[in-house]
């Protein structure tokens, strides 16, 4: 038995002053301050803390490889991160590589679980539709495994035509699941990118002109329209406009089961970053956007448009970024960022800018958990849920180093970066596994978790305290 005590419990939709019980890895009751307790329970001081679910990050790629390029992380190296971040759940893709069907490609990728330092789930995928699809997404989704990623771009690789997305979010549908979608024209990249290879602008400093703002919202629009043709839910990944996001927006009035998330490095980052010594160091897709762009993207965590917020990991290093560093077309795309997802955003948006504590959890983890069938035992603090626990001092400054953080590349995008705000102990059910800067317990506890049929009616528990 264990109880933390002396904080102050976030929730995603209250906070209060309250002392936590933790029995078997679960969180037995939510206390009033200085509540009698059994003398012989450990106790965990959060004395002057804010006591947070740990984050649930909804998209993460682990080992993943495109073209000729495979990130450099393990489950371990991967989970590792995210706890000295913050982040007690990760949601990794399964991406089959040419010629792999999906389901091959989610076994292989699930069996890595136990590796991790905390538990993970999975995005299955599917590129291209055919006779023994629908009967895979049944399999995979009695295995708990009910949201499927696809691209609108990368053609020839893991780019999905209308009428494979189209069979796809039917049959999701009906299996209480939900396509999660990359959106990007291809078409309109190809052309733009082409364009600039002509007039030798194809290096990674013109990187945000090779992928416009326009690819994505034309997608966008084009995928809410297959969506709602089907009343089937859809999730957008990294949407990295207002655009974007309004687009989606406006789908839910009428009526669409459709989210947004958004990754920290488009609601922090600017293309201002290409103009640098490294821009190869920030080659991701979508691009880094302008700095109005970014602002009035942030501004949709405030009106609710935006529904999570991953970190759209993906662990390259310098040195694979630098290839083809002259040609975008062949770049690895991506950043790392699990483990500076939710310090990054809580020093810019909570502690700068007023975001309360409470959409932070909403945003980082709640929603995450809820709109992939993970919550309540993700993603909350009341009672039955795992007791992952991030401990937060609100006041800690500090200057983010590739050197000080633990994902296994040789950069961060954040580097130099002067933050507010950090967690400072982290629990995997029950087990304090960070403290005070150093790993407290390596033992690989990961599990694979089975997501549940998705329910968006269901209400989350509002209850504050027992």
């Amino acid at each position: 038995m264990k109880v933390v005590r002396g904080g102050t419990v976030v929730e995603s939709h209250w906070s209060a002053p309250a002392d936590l019980l933790i029995e078997d890895g679960t969180i037995a009751a939510v206390l009033a301050p200085g509540t009698d307790i059994d003398p012989a329970a450990e106790i965990i001081d959060a004395t002057g803390k804010l006591v947070m679910p740990g984050g649930v990050d909804p998209h993460c790629h682990v080992g993943f490889t495109s073209g000729e390029f495979t990130s450099l992380d393990s489950y371990r190296e991967c989970t590792t991160a995210a706890v000295f971040g913050g982040t007690t759940t990760i949601i990794d893709f399964a991406i089959p590589r040419p010629g792999q069907e999906p389901l091959d490609a989610a076994e292989k990728q699930r069996a890595k679980a136990s590796e991790g330092l905390c538990d993970s789930a999975l995005h299955a995928c599917v590129v291209e539709w055919n006779d023994t699809t629908a009967g895979q997404l049944a399999t995979m989704a009695g295995a708990g495994i009910r949201t499927v990623k696809m691209f609108t771009t990368y053609a020839g690789e893991t780019m999905a035509n209308e009428h494979t997305i189209l069979k796809t979010m039917q049959t999701t549908r009906d299996l209480g699941g939900m396509v999660v979608i990359h959106c990007e024209s291809d078409a309109i990249v190809t052309e733009a990118q082409n364009l600039a290879a002509a007039s030798a602008a194809i290096d990674a400093s013109r990187m945000s002109l090779t992928r416009p703002e326009l690819a994505e919202t034309a997608s966008v629009a084009a995928i809410l329209a297959i969506a709602e043709s089907q009343q089937a839910p859809v999730y957008f990944v990294h949407q990295s406009t207002p655009a974007a996001v309004e687009l989606v927006a406006e789908a839910r009035q009428r009526g669409l089961v459709a989210f947004t998330e958004s990754v920290a490095h488009h609601l922090v980052l600017d293309d201002s970053r290409y103009r640098g010594e490294h821009p190869e160091r920030f080659v991701c897709c979508p691009p880094l956007r302008s700095a109005d762009i970014v602002e009035g993207l942030g501004r949709h965590l405030f009106t609710g448009h935006i529904t999570t917020i991953g970190s759209d990991h993906c662990c390259y290093d310098t040195a694979q970024k630098n290839v083809h560093r002259h040609d975008v077309r062949h770049m690895p795309n991506g950043l790392p960022g699990v483990e500076t997802r939710l310090p990054v955003i809580y020093s810019h948006y909570v502690d700068r800018l007023g975001l309360s504590p409470s959409r932070f959890v909403e945003l980082t983890s709640a929603n995450p958990a809820r709109t992939n069938g993970l919550y309540p035992r993700k993603g909350s603090l009341m009672p039955g849920a795992d007791a992952d626990i991030a401990i937060w001092d609100p006041d800690l400054e500090w200057t983010v180093t590739v050197d000080a953080l633990h994902m296994a590349t040789d950069y961060t995008p954040y580097e130099g970066c002067r933050l507010r705000g950090k967690p400072t102990t982290v629990l995997v059910r029950g087990t304090v596994v960070v403290h005070d800067g150093e790993l407290a317990d390596p033992t690989p506890r990961g599990r694979h978790l089975e997501a549940a049929p998705l329910d968006f009616d269901a209400a989350p528990n509002s209850s504050p305290m027992l």
